[in-house]
């Protein structure tokens, strides 16, 4: 859809309402997916590549974050974020699964190799930690204003600059610089960060 239809919260990317583009594919609209895919899947590969670091790898990520895309379509809340936020918070968690899941595989190669090594750190308690951690983060993130949490989530998980988050969600950058400062006023606040 042409830049003339996006809603007022921004939700474009390249001329095109990301939003309701997401909405079609949920409809199972194949062409809006293509259009989507091919406003999406630069920023995704871009942000999957910063995690994953190898080029292949990134490529396999961000094939299986698009197809995660279409399959999950019909799952996105508009309420909660914009399209590409909540897109990007998948290649994230997608690119950081997959690194997860190289290191500890890399481990027990080395702990097969060398028996013994690394057996005193607690695997389980530190799953337990982070996830208590994610949580706090998430309820955090929620008490944020949807224009706030949009703009933090595609700085943080997308790793954009002020004026590329500005592009993304259509606002000057100054209008952005505000909301991020705000927004990480009140993450700071909520998490009990001292500063």
């Amino acid at each position: 859809m042409p830049a003339e239809t996006r809603p007022p919260d921004g939700g474009t990317v390249s001329g095109y309402d990301a939003d309701a583009l997401l909405a079609r594919t949920a409809r199972g609209d194949e062409r809006a997916f293509e259009l989507l895919y091919d406003v999406s899947a630069p920023p995704v590969h871009g942000l999957v590549r910063r995690v994953v670091r190898d080029p292949a790898m990134a490529e396999e990520v961000t094939q299986e974050v698009m197809i995660e895309v279409w399959r999950s379509a019909a799952r996105f809340d508009p309420d909660r974020g914009g399209a590409m936020a909540w897109i990007l918070t998948i290649a994230h968690r997608r690119a950081v699964d997959r690194v997860r899941r190289e290191q500890a595989a890399g481990e027990r190669e080395a702990r097969t190799v060398h028996p013994g090594a690394g057996a005193a750190h607690d695997p389980v308690g530190e799953r337990v930690e982070a996830r208590l951690e994610h949580e706090r983060v998430r309820r955090c993130l929620g008490a944020l204003t949807h224009l706030q949490r949009e703009s933090v989530t595609l700085a943080y998980y997308g790793g954009h600059s002020y004026r590329e988050v500005a592009a993304l969600v259509g606002a000057p950058p100054n209008t952005v610089r505000t909301r991020m400062r705000d927004g990480i006023i009140r993450l700071r606040d909520c998490l009990g960060v001292e500063r």
